[in-house]
């Protein structure tokens, strides 16, 4: 028997604040409610809250966790043996989470795009229903309960219109064209509406369509070539979004600005930044290896290797990671001459330098430097001071400490 009630969950104020703010933000850790209104008949008015479980850590309200006993609210830590269950409980990879239930079959062909499945796996379509959900079932794309469901990882990558799984929908890709090196102008927008697999090929035609030319490597090329290996862009694209936190709030981003791409996603990195080339360890593994295995990204661990040396061959400066505010954000800068780069520029140059000749099973030398930075032989004295700089400030190390040439002297990645 329904009520119904006077109380409106997406109006009502606590103070001067929407209350769904006003809750949201006494949260810890910042849980993803939902809030529904509708009205059942006309004198029936339904506020629904949809709240998450609790995964890893307990909810706190304003610093206090609380616990239903029965009809009463009681403090958590009145009850450690329920605090202890909550903390033990595995939990469920993000990507294993349901995004929609309750389906019968053909729903499955009618929320994702099947088709984008076979056709970038190279398999032929099956010829009845039945043996597409089985592939699903396979992948971890669908999963059976009562009915049918989808995964958020089903979701993420095959959903005909990420609007109709709204766990995910704000994971969509955003990429902002800039009119100059700053925010204060946006020149065009756009957010990507379908599963990451479906959308990625034309998301990275038009980020390559808004790119300026790159007149010098355009010249040594013989041919018109865009500022940005398009390579590149496409590996730290991907990156993102197989790296991104999915349970932070947030989504992934690629900005351009005139001088610069900024490409971001959620969360803090599981490995350092200065081990990004060679360390490999991805927080979303099915979606990591759905991903690569449709030909989105590189095999483990050579993805960022690819990116240096086209940074390289397209003598552009070395790329930034920053993490900062719960996010990480890599910037791929412009071409720039080696007079315009600081210091710091040049250091992070030579270390990338040292880290990609590392993992090609090579070492870094004097000579090596000189041709990443196009530095004329009779220069050399300028690639010492680079290399004296780096091994300064300890990215870099002597291959052979005992070696008092400095002519054959060959460098390594500080953690090598």
């Amino acid at each position: 028997h329904i009520k119904g009630t006077t109380f409106k969950a997406k109006t009502h104020k606590k103070g001067n604040e929407d209350l769904e703010h006003w809750l949201a933000t006494r949260l810890n850790p910042r849980i993803d409610f939902s809030v529904y209104e509708f009205d059942y008949d006309i004198n029936k008015h339904i506020s629904i809250y949809v709240i998450p479980a609790a995964k890893n850590q307990p909810v706190e309200f304003s610093y206090k966790a609380y616990i239903r006993i029965g009809s009463i609210t009681r403090k958590l830590n009145d009850f450690p043996e329920k605090q202890a269950k909550i903390w033990n409980k595995d939990t469920i990879p993000f990507e294993k989470e349901i995004a929609k239930d309750n389906l019968v079959a053909a729903d499955i062909t009618k929320y994702l795009s099947t088709e984008t499945y076979f056709d970038l796996m190279k398999l032929p379509y099956p010829s009845s229903q039945q043996g597409v959900i089985d592939k699903f079932l396979e992948e971890g794309i669908v999963v059976k309960k009562t009915g049918y469901a989808i995964t958020k990882l089903g979701a993420l990558l095959f959903a005909k219109n990420l609007k109709d799984f709204e766990s995910v929908e704000r994971k969509s890709v955003r990429v902002i064209v800039y009119k100059g090196k700053n925010k204060v102008e946006t020149e065009r927008e756009q957010i990507g509406s379908k599963g990451y697999a479906i959308d990625f090929e034309g998301l990275m035609d038009w980020i390559n369509s808004q790119l300026p030319a790159n007149e010098e490597i355009g010249k040594a090329l013989r041919k018109d070539t865009r500022m940005y290996p398009e390579i590149s862009i496409r590996e730290l694209v991907a990156n993102a979004l197989i790296h991104q936190d999915l349970t932070e709030k947030g989504f992934p981003m690629v900005e351009i600005f005139t001088d610069r791409i900024e490409i971001s996603n959620a969360g803090t990195p599981l490995v350092t930044p200065e081990r990004f080339i060679d360390a490999y360890l991805s927080r979303n593994e099915k979606l990591a290896d759905l991903m690569r295995r449709i030909g989105f990204c590189e095999e483990k661990g050579s993805g960022l290797d690819k990116v240096i040396f086209y940074n390289e061959l397209y003598q552009l400066p070395a790329i930034n990671v920053i993490v900062a505010e719960n996010r990480t954000r890599v910037t791929i800068y412009s071409y720039k001459s080696l007079n315009d780069l600081g210091k710091k520029e040049k250091v992070r140059a030579c270390y990338q330098h040292t880290c990609l000749k590392y993992v090609s099973n090579e070492k870094m030398t004097n000579q090596s430097l000189r041709d990443r930075f196009k530095i004329e032989d009779k220069n050399a004295a300028i690639a010492s001071r680079i290399i004296r700089n780096a091994l300064k400030d300890e990215v870099i190390k002597k291959d052979d400490p005992e070696s008092k040439s400095r002519k054959h002297a060959s460098y390594l990645p500080f953690w090598a």
